[in-house]
């Protein structure tokens, strides 16, 4: 699991450096520069993860449960984000850095649905990982 969770934090930041540099190119490159912000703090916190792995003590299923919803929610938010930014959409949830961009129907429904869903995934699975430091 530690290595899993570092990995996909190293790629999560590399994401996050990279959506950096083509922000201003973006048909919102406000939210450009959230998506770049989520990859620079879920790429550390799933490392921080990683890290924190061997502290964990929590049955295996359990375990994967919590990395599984830790990883995408962390993904989810940087992919909400980059689409939001390229297409124009998330005016619903993340009206501050959608400003007046608007899209299609089926791609505001894309970035809500990432944004809805990643809420509890990154809630159920700090709660889990706490669990299981406590225990």
């Amino acid at each position: 699991m530690e290595q899993t969770l570092i990995v996909a934090g190293l790629v999560l930041f590399l994401l996050g450096l990279l959506t950096g540099i083509i922000a201003p190119k973006l048909t919102n490159p406000r939210m450009g520069v959230s998506s770049h912000i989520q990859g620079m703090t879920n790429g550390p916190f799933l490392i921080l993860v990683g890290v924190l792995w061997p502290q964990v003590n929590l049955p295996h299923a359990w375990g994967v449960a919590t990395v599984v919803l830790l990883v995408f929610g962390a993904f989810a938010n940087w992919l909400a984000m980059q689409l939001g930014a390229v297409w124009g959409a998330g005016h619903r949830y993340a009206p501050g850095v959608a400003g007046a961009h608007r899209a299609s129907r089926a791609k505001e429904q894309t970035v809500t649905w990432l944004l809805i869903a990643l809420t509890p995934a990154m809630i159920i699975g700090t709660v889990l990982l706490i669990v299981g430091v406590l225990r």
